[in-house]
C-alpha cells in the first residue's frame, strides 16, 4: 500500500479529503503525524477555528477510510518544548518532513514552502493548492450595487450602510440572529482565500484580530480577547471616481497640476477621503509621473501602473527608504496616523518628493492642528501647502498655508513681531487663522473680518486722514491703539511728511497727540473707488486731453493709471489737462492703462 504523510495544512482546507472523495486517493496508509494532531488540538484549545475544522477533518478522513481501502493512524512522538518554542521557524514542519522519509511516504501539503524544502531534501511531495471559488464566499450575499460596508457580530443581526459618502444609510439586512459558528465559518472562508488568491493579502494579523484585503474588500475580522465577541466587518466601495467627477474651480485644478506638492486631504470616516485620494493618484499617473502608495491595508483604487506599499516590517520608515530608491514624482499616503507617520511624512516631503496624505479630521483647521506638535512649527507650511476638506464626497474647504515674519493680527507693537503662519481661503485669499508661538506655547487663532467703524473712531479715522489727504489725496489710516496711528502713503510724499529732521511729522503728532507710524503704500491698501474725479478722455494732434469739471480749474491733482502713480499735474483753463503725447508721463500713461476705466484723477487741493 502506498503511504502517505500529511501535514495541517492539507487536512484544515479539505484538500486531502477532497482527493480522497473523488477517487484520487485509494488502498493507502495515511499517516498523521502527532505534531499536526498536538497543533490542532492546541489551536482548539486557544478557541482558534483552524483547530477544531482540523480535527473535524481528521475525524472526517477515519469515517471514509473502511469505504476507500485507508489506514488512517496518528504516528509519531510529541513535540518537545523547545520544538513547540520554535515552531514559527519551521521546527514542526520539520519533524513532518523527517516522518515522511523515516516511513518512505508521500508528503502531502498545500504550504508550498513545505513543498520545496521537501523536494530539496529528496522527499517525494505533491500540492495541493486550494481551490476556492469566489462566488462561494458566503460574505458575499450580502452586498449590492449600493452596500458601502457591512457589519456581522454576534448574537446580532446583520447589518450595511447603504448609499454613498455622507449620504448612507444604516440599514437590517434581515431579522436572522448571527450565531458565532456562522461568523467563523464566514472568517475561515476568508483567512482560505488568502492563501488562494494573488489579490488576497493578510494585512495584520494579530491575538484577536486580522485584516485581509480580498480584492476591493477590506475585511477586519476581531474576536476576544480584543472584542468582547466574534465580529466582522467588510468595507467595499462602490464609486471610483476621477478628479473631472468632483466640482474643481480652474485655480485648484492649476494647483493640483503644476504646484501643490505637499497636499493633506482630511474629513471625517466615510467622507470619501480616500476616493479622492485614488483620483488624484490616477490623475498624476495618466500625467506621466512616477505614482506610489503608502497603505495599510492596501485598498486605495488605482491604476495598475501605481504600486502600493505597505509597511515593511512593520514600519512606514523603513518602507521609506526603499521608496527614495524608486524615485516616485508623488506618494499617497494613506492613512497618517501615528506619530511616526507624520515624521515620515514630513521626511519624504522634504526630500522632493511630492506627497499627498489622507488624515481623519472634523475640519481642515484639524487636520493641520494634528502636525503641530510632530514636527517643527516653522517647517510646516514647507511640508504642507494645500489642505483638502472633504465632506459628503465633495471638496468643500480648501486652505493655503504661508509662512511670513510680522505682528500677528490684534498686536500693535513692531516689537512683537514674529515667525506667523497664515492659514488663507484658497479660493479667494482671505485670511483665515495665524499660527505661531505665544509664550511657549504654539496657538492658532482666528483672524475675523474688520468690522465697519463708528461712533468717535470713525471720526477720529476721518480727522487723521483729513489732515495727511494735503499731502497725499489717497492717504489710509489704521488706528492700532488709542495713542497710535499708522497712515499709509504713496512712497514720494513720505519726504515731505516727515520734513527735515522729523520736524513736520512731530507737529502733526504734537497736534493730533498720538504717534504716527508712516509707512509706504502698498498694492493691498490701494483703494480707487472713492474720491476720484469722473473725466472724459480725447486726443490732439500733439497731446492727450483729460478733461474734468470746470470748477476744478488751475488746481492740482495726481493721475494713476492701474493703481501706479503716474503724475501730479495741474487742471488747466475749461477743466483740461494736456500731456503731450512725446513726453515720458505720456508713454507711461499708455503703458499702463488699456482703457479710460484703468486710469484715476485724484484732486490734491482742498
Amino acid at each position: 500500500m502506498t503511504k502517505i504523510v500529511s501535514d495541517t495544512s492539507v487536512i484544515i482546507n479539505g484538500q486531502l479529503t477532497a482527493q480522497i472523495e473523488s477517487g484520487s486517493i485509494r488502498n493507502s496508509d495515511i499517516i498523521i503525524p502527532q505534531a499536526v494532531f498536538d497543533e490542532l488540538q492546541s489551536q482548539a484549545s486557544k478557541n482558534k477555528e483552524q483547530g477544531f475544522i482540523g480535527l473535524e477533518r481528521i475525524q472526517k478522513l477515519k469515517s471514509l477510510s473502511g469505504s476507500h481501502g485507508l489506514n488512517v493512524v496518528v504516528s509519531g512522538s510529541h513535540p518537545s518544548s523547545d520544538d513547540i518554542k520554535l515552531a514559527s521557524s519551521g521546527r514542526i514542519d520539520a519533524l513532518i518532513v523527517d516522518m515522511a522519509k523515516q516511513n518512505n511516504a508521500i508528503l502531502y501539503t498545500s504550504d508550498n514552502v513545505q513543498h520545496l524544502v521537501a523536494r530539496a531534501e529528496g522527499v517525494e511531495t505533491v500540492f495541493l493548492k486550494s481551490e476556492i471559488k469566489n462566488e462561494s464566499l458566503e460574505f458575499l450575499k450580502f452586498f449590492d450595487s449600493e452596500t458601502m460596508s457591512i457589519h456581522l457580530k454576534e448574537n446580532q443581526c446583520p447589518l450595511a450602510k447603504k448609499g454613498k459618502p455622507g449620504e448612507f444609510v444604516l440599514t437590517k439586512l434581515s431579522d436572522e440572529i448571527l450565531s458565532k459558528d456562522y461568523l467563523e465559518m464566514i472568517s475561515s472562508q476568508i483567512l482560505d482565500v488568502v492563501n488562494v488568491y494573488d489579490s488576497s493579502t493578510l494585512e495584520i494579523s494579530k491575538n484577536g484580530a486580522s485584516v485581509v484585503q480580498h480584492g476591493d474588500y477590506r475585511i477586519a475580522i476581531t474576536y476576544p480577547p480584543f472584542s468582547e465577541s466574534f465580529e466582522i466587518t467588510i468595507v467595499h466601495p462602490i464609486v471610483k471616481l476621477s478628479l473631472d467627477d468632483y466640482t474643481i474651480s480652474e485655480k485648484l485644478m492649476e494647483r493640483f497640476s503644476d504646484s501643490a506638492e505637499g497636499i493633506v486631504i482630511s474629513g471625517a470616516p466615510g467622507s470619501g477621503k480616500s476616493t479622492l485620494a485614488s483620483g488624484l493618484a490616477n490623475f498624476y499617473h495618466k500625467k506621466g509621473k512616477i505614482v506610489k502608495t503608502f497603505e495599510s491595508p492596501r485598498d486605495l483604487q488605482v491604476d495598475p501602473g501605481v504600486t502600493q506599499y505597505s509597511k515593511l516590517d512593520g514600519s512606514f520608515d523603513n518602507s521609506a527608504d526603499i521608496l527614495l530608491l524608486v524615485r516616485p514624482d508623488y506618494t499617497i499616503f494613506d492613512e497618517v496616523r501615528r506619530r511616526e507617520d507624520f515624521g515620515t511624512f514630513a521626511d519624504l516631503r522634504l526630500t522632493g518628493v511630492g506627497m499627498v496624505g489622507v488624515v481623519h479630521a472634523n475640519s481642515p483647521l484639524d487636520a493641520i492642528q494634528r502636525f503641530i506638535g510632530k514636527i517643527e512649527l516653522g517647517i510646516i507650511p514647507n511640508v504642507l501647502d494645500t489642505v483638502v476638506f472633504v465632506k459628503d464626497g465633495g471638496i468643500q474647504k480648501v486652505y493655503d498655508l504661508e509662512l511670513k515674519v510680522k505682528v500677528p493680527t490684534g498686536m500693535t507693537e513692531s516689537d512683537l513681531a514674529r515667525p506667523v503662519i497664515e492659514i488663507r481661503n484658497f479660493e479667494d485669499n482671505v485670511l483665515e487663522h495665524e499660527i505661531y508661538t505665544f509664550g511657549e506655547e504654539n496657538v492658532i487663532v482666528p483672524v475675523g473680518k474688520k468690522a465697519d467703524k463708528v461712533g468717535i473712531e470713525k471720526l477720529a479715522e476721518d480727522k487723521i486722514k483729513e489732515t495727511f489727504k494735503r499731502y497725499d489725496p489717497r492717504a489710509e489710516v489704521e488706528i492700532l491703539s488709542d495713542n497710535r496711528v499708522k497712515v499709509m502713503v504713496d512712497e514720494q510724499y513720505i519726504p515731505s511728511i516727515i520734513g527735515r529732521g522729523g520736524s513736520n511729522i512731530n507737529e502733526i503728532e504734537k497736534l493730533l497727540r498720538v504717534h504716527i507710524d508712516v509707512v509706504q503704500k502698498t498694492s493691498d491698501d490701494i483703494s480707487l473707488t472713492t474720491n476720484d474725479l469722473p473725466f472724459s478722455f480725447s486726443e490732439s494732434k500733439t497731446a492727450l486731453l483729460l478733461t474734468v469739471n470746470r470748477d476744478f480749474s488751475s488746481m492740482h491733482a495726481d493721475i494713476y493709471a492701474n493703481e501706479k502713480f503716474i503724475a501730479s499735474v495741474r487742471i488747466g483753463k475749461k477743466g483740461q489737462i494736456k500731456i503731450p503725447k512725446r513726453s515720458d508721463v505720456a508713454r507711461t500713461l499708455m503703458d499702463f492703462s488699456r482703457s479710460q476705466s484703468d486710469i484715476k484723477i485724484f484732486l490734491k487741493d482742498f
